[in-house]
């Protein structure tokens, strides 16, 4: 298997060339080419899961199926296109005098590090792996969120560490419990922690101990999921460390630790034939939606709105997989794809927006259409496509959801309606001056890079519009997998 092996190797390869050479001046170009080559093998594997299906390899160390061939594409891809956007951004950073040579250097290094960690994490058939890779994700993340050194960054950093390393924790316990249910049924040197392996003998595992497990795999990954009230580190880090590290975590970290969860809702669904791991997914969900709307409305800073806003979408998507059924994992997954994309490119527009203006606080950005038409376009499409509106494919994820609640969940449904009226109300009503004011801000010394946000843009409209059909059939087979 090639191309898993060159996606593997090609971060952590350039992450370690970047870590002696990140501060040289084509150092942000050879940080966009080893992300463009990992987008490659991403494609090349997911050509070959189309022609060939699910694939086992390494010794069946490493599985790629209907569930995470996409992610995989998804977190190639986005990770290339963050390196694309900051080239300009981090330039302009050291041209203001916030970032030196070494810390670019780190930023550099740490970035690939951190891509490659979140495939790993996608990509291999080990639990135990996944929870390390998990890990590697997070220390790589809190040098990138302190990446300027200042008190608030440090203080965001030690909160991301610690909050972090707790629900880490809790999620290792969990995996030693999965551990300990699967040695009596597969052995152990049966892989008692393959998932393939589990997978198959899920209907024979412990029930009480798979339902411990799963709470604590719930709590452990749900800190990096983002979901209330395990949620408080999320905010600081969005708005101390640069605008890159937010478009990525919001745009993949987010993903791949709530794949950790569904991964694990597979097996306990299977173990107990109950509900009971889809009520507390749907508890946690709709709390989160629910609370971060009315944070929404409290916010002064533009990166601390869009993260509670990562935090309701999160909650949403959490809700319809907890939800289950065919429908409703189908939303799930779409709307995993369609946040990824649109809320990494609200941050890319974010970013420029705060260094034309100097600041974060939404009172003091205004008027960014009168001073760059594209940065102010591509703000308004991105909060239009992120509100649900129509034809975006964040609209035509959030009705599938909505529709099936209503079926499922009739209880659940006002809670969602008032949750998304609030937040959209909240949401548009800071954007709309941030676009349409009066301003005096100056032009940048570096051109914004606005091409990532626009094809972000355009694959929304056309994933609420049209499904490519291949990948309309993976998220037919990973909804009946998920149950």
């Amino acid at each position: 298997m090639i191309e898993i092996a060159v996606i593997l190797a090609l971060p952590f390869s350039a992450g370690a060339l970047l870590a002696l050479w990140g501060a040289r001046k084509w150092a942000a170009e050879f940080n966009i080419a080893a992300s463009f080559a990992t987008f490659v093998a991403a494609a090349a594997l997911t050509a070959r899961v189309i022609s060939e299906g699910p694939l086992l390899a390494f010794d069946r160390l490493f599985f790629v199926d209907a569930f995470n061939v996409f992610l995989v594409a998804l977190t190639a891809f986005v990770g290339c296109t963050t390196a694309v956007f900051s080239r300009p951004y981090m330039r302009i950073e050291e041209a203001h005098g916030r970032l030196t040579p070494p810390r670019l250097r780190l930023y550099h290094s740490m970035y690939q590090v951190f891509v490659g960690a979140m495939l790993v994490a996608l990509l291999t058939n080990n639990m135990g792996i996944l929870w390390v890779a998990m890990e590697a994700a997070t220390l790589a993340t809190v040098l990138l969120v302190s990446l300027y050194r200042t008190p608030a960054s440090l203080e965001a950093a030690w909160k991301y560490f610690i909050l972090c390393g707790v629900g880490i924790a809790q999620a290792l316990f969990g995996t030693i419990l999965l551990y300990f249910a699967a040695e009596r049924v597969l052995g152990a040197e049966g892989g008692a922690l393959l998932w393939t392996e589990l997978n198959q003998v899920k209907s024979q595992l412990e029930p009480t101990v798979l339902s411990l497990s799963f709470v604590f795999l719930l709590v452990g990954y749900g800190t990096k999921v983002g979901l209330v009230p395990l949620h408080n580190w999320l905010p600081d880090a969005h708005a101390e460390g640069p605008t890159p590290v937010s478009a990525v975590l919001s745009g993949l970290l987010l993903n791949v630790a709530l794949y950790a969860v569904v991964r694990c809702k597979v097996l306990v669904d299977g173990s107990l034939e109950t509900v009971f791991a889809g009520k507390l997914m749907m508890g946690f969900g709709l709390l989160s939606v629910v609370t971060s709307a009315f944070f929404l409305m409290r916010q002064k800073d533009v990166k601390r709105l869009f993260a509670y806003s990562s935090i309701e979408h999160m909650g949403i998507i959490t809700f319809a997989f907890g939800m289950g059924g065919a429908v409703a994992s189908f939303a799930g997954l779409l709307h995993m794809t369609v946040h990824s994309l649109t809320k990494s490119a609200i941050f890319y527009t974010v970013g420029h927006a705060a260094q034309k203006t100097g600041t974060q606080l939404i009172a003091n950005i205004r008027g960014l259409i009168q001073v760059s038409p594209t940065i102010g376009w591509g703000l308004t499409l991105g909060c239009l496509a992120i509100l649900g509106m129509p034809p975006f494919g964040v609209f035509a994820s959030e009705f599938l959801i909505l529709t099936t609640a209503m079926r499922d969940q009739p209880w659940a449904t006002p809670f969602l309606l008032g949750a998304l009226g609030v937040a959209f109300a909240a949401v548009f009503s800071k954007v709309q001056p941030m676009v349409f004011g009066d301003t005096n801000a100056k032009r940048l010394p570096h051109p914004p890079s606005m091409l990532p946000v626009f094809l972000h843009m355009a694959l929304v409209l056309m994933l609420g519009l049209w499904i490519p059909p291949y990948l309309a059939e993976w998220y037919r087979q990973a909804a009946q997998m998920i149950g």
